[in-house]
């Protein structure tokens, strides 16, 4: 099976957590959203990723049906085979990917205020999944599951920016952090994504017109941020 993507987006990288959660070999085609081919077009009603090219020719779009035709089609389940639990996951899998889009905007912020505005309802999401967080390294019962699956797009990208820039999404929110450490040990979210995933990541979202970028550059003592949060447009901030 062939799924067909852009580098940095988070619906697709749910689709290959679970591929690779499952350990199913597959082909990624990555194209230019800005220049869409005409045969992308033709496939996608949506005109967008990711979609999937089945081995017997289907073509099938939006990332909750994908996931759900590979879980049922490939491998052993991950979804609870419980309707009320598997009812349960789809729910909490849900708060995930509503808030991928939440989270590119709070990552573009161009100043402090900005991001803790655009920050407040994935601070609320954080705060409802650690609700489901105990003493297990992940909510599923048998390794990640599909909960899991679906918040690692949103912790990976967590993880890369406390690294680079210091700012931590999950300062509040211990239990989360936990989680994530374990879903990054496994490996499967540097196996999900492309070679150059974090150079792609970083140009785009902690590029020095981000707030995020401008803690890039202080960390590595090239530039400040203002009192204000802001980018600072000369040195004159740095002691």
């Amino acid at each position: 099976m062939k799924i067909v993507s852009f580098k940095i987006c988070p619906f697709v990288q749910r689709v290959t957590v679970l591929l690779e959660r499952k350990g199913v070999p597959y082909d990624v085609e990555y194209i230019d959203l800005g220049n869409k081919p005409r045969w992308f077009l033709e496939a996608s009603p949506h005109g967008q990723v990711p979609i999937l090219l089945t081995d017997n020719g289907e073509v099938l779009f939006e990332s909750d049906a994908i996931v759900e035709y590979v879980d049922e089609v490939v491998g052993q389940p991950v979804f609870s085979r419980d309707p009320v639990k598997k009812a349960r996951e789809r729910a909490w899998s849900y708060l995930a990917s509503k808030h991928y889009l939440v989270q590119c905007s709070a990552l573009r912020s161009g100043d402090r205020a900005a991001l803790a505005e655009r920050s407040h309802n994935l601070d609320t999401a954080l705060a409802k999944i650690q609700t489901q967080l105990g003493d297990a390294p992940f909510i599923g019962s048998g390794g990640m599951g599909m909960v899991d699956i679906a918040w690692t797009t949103l912790l990976h990208r967590m993880e890369i920016v406390e690294r680079l820039s210091g700012h931590d999404f999950l300062a509040d929110f211990p239990r989360v952090k936990a989680w994530r450490d374990a879903v990054m040990a496994t490996g499967i979210p540097d196996a999900s994504v492309a070679e150059d995933f974090e150079d792609r990541f970083s140009a785009f979202y902690l590029a020095d017109t981000t707030y995020l970028g401008q803690l890039v550059l202080e960390k590595n003592g090239l530039s400040c941020v203002d009192e204000c949060g802001s980018a600072a447009q000369d040195m004159g901030c740095c002691a």
